[in-house]
């Protein structure tokens, strides 16, 4: 009984943990690519993710070397992806920092960097 138990539980908890990790919308690739260095500074930064995402509540910022913000403010949603355009860029290590609102109501964010130059 007691053997039947824990192999009935075992896959239940899984079916539940695998449950919530797909409720939220996850990064799944950047270009530049999360920790790259690229040669020409971009003119943009795209973002795809897991799951669609709200336009409304979804942001993405990217500031210089210096702290300063190089992106226009002004992001695109297109389903699952966003992307924002920048402004003329310099050489030097770049931070990227997202916050989504997936279509399910699940908000996640995060940040990585690139480098621009030689």
């Amino acid at each position: 009984m007691r053997r039947l138990f824990v192999f009935g539980i075992i896959p239940l908890l899984l079916v539940f943990a695998t449950g919530n990790a797909s409720a939220h919308a996850m990064l799944e690739r950047a270009e530049p690519r999360v920790g790259n260095k690229v040669a020409a500074p971009p003119r943009e930064v795209v973002l795809w993710f897991s799951q669609k995402l709200e336009p409304a509540f979804s942001t993405v910022t990217v500031t210089d070397p210096a702290g300063k913000r190089v992106d226009t403010g002004k992001p695109r949603v297109n389903g699952s992806q966003i992307s924002v355009s920048l402004r003329s860029a310099a050489s030097g290590t770049y931070h990227v920092t997202w916050r989504v609102l997936s279509t399910d109501a699940h908000t996640t964010d995060g940040s990585f960097t690139f480098q621009v130059g030689q």
